[in-house]
């Protein structure tokens, strides 16, 4: 009888969804800190990064009176992500303390949104470095930091972002994003584009002036090319980094069963070769 498994769960495999789902519990454990830190940790950051959404999302509407177009730009769409999947994984993070370390709901969901979740940490792990890159090589200026409120809401979102990143890269047992999901991410950064020139269309304006045709003429070509590659490029650190931390952690593991074994056999070996004393024999 033939093993071959079934084209769909090869296909799920490459996406990073294996069968079962997260064995080892890595998406909700760390190499730092416990399970239950870990949970608060990710709850209390998802907390703060919806309060500066919310708070930008609420100023808008209130003082500058632009919040129709407030999701028309990538930033906040890449940050209303990084909110998303801070809540979606502290949820599954406390789920798993509550059941005692056996396991957490995710891994008895349907396989598309165990693979939704992972894309969606691969973009959080990959496209705040590209914002960030962008914002403060071609987009920040005098501006930036004219008030208090500019100033809190660009370090969150355009410094903070990248440091959420490298938060889930770094302090958590997540395995590095599938291959096969980098051609997802560029064609959703191909969507926004769309989404960019839609917006001109329906509201008369760029929502990043290096989209603008009229303005940058051939180079817009080429900057769109280079966030394509700016993707790229961070697709690639966020894996270095993991495998980086994945190999540290190995060996930190291998370091502690050693200083926990090291006693123990030499205590073992004390007890064999230690020479026995002779009897002494009275007459």
């Amino acid at each position: 009888m033939s093993t071959k498994p079934a084209s769909g769960a090869g296909f799920y495999a490459r996406l990073g969804v294996s069968a079962p789902f997260d064995p080892k519990h890595d998406l909700v454990t760390s190499p730092v800190f416990s399970p239950l830190v870990l949970a608060i940790l990710r709850l209390g950051l998802g907390f703060y990064a919806f309060f500066v959404l919310l708070f930008h999302l609420i100023w808008d509407s209130v003082r500058t009176h632009n919040a129709n177009s407030f999701f028309a730009f990538f930033t906040h769409l890449s940050y209303t992500g990084i909110v998303a999947y801070y809540f979606a994984a502290g949820v599954q993070s406390v789920c798993y303390v509550r059941n005692g370390g056996t396991g957490y709901p995710l891994q008895r969901w349907p396989r598309p949104l165990q693979f939704l979740h992972l894309l969606l940490g691969s973009t959080i792990t990959s496209y705040p470095f590209v914002v960030t890159v962008i914002f403060w090589a071609l987009l920040s200026g005098p501006s930036t930091f004219d008030s208090r409120f500019d100033t809190w809401i660009n370090i969150s979102q355009h410094a903070m972002n990248s440091a959420y990143a490298l938060f889930e890269i770094t302090v958590t047992n997540a395995p590095p994003s599938p291959w096969l999901h980098l051609p997802l991410c560029i064609f959703m950064l191909a969507c926004y584009l769309a989404v960019a020139y839609i917006t001109h269309a329906t509201q008369g304006f760029y929502t990043y002036s290096f989209l603008d045709p009229a303005k940058e003429h051939g180079k817009l070509a080429a900057y769109i090319v280079a966030v394509a590659v700016a993707e790229c490029i961070a697709f690639l650190l966020a894996r270095a980094l993991t495998a980086l931390r994945m190999r540290l952690s190995r060996r930190d593991a291998r370091r502690r069963a050693g200083a926990v074994d090291g006693p123990q056999a030499i205590d073992e070996w004390e007890e064999v070769d230690r020479p026995k004393t002779p009897a002494v024999l009275v007459a």
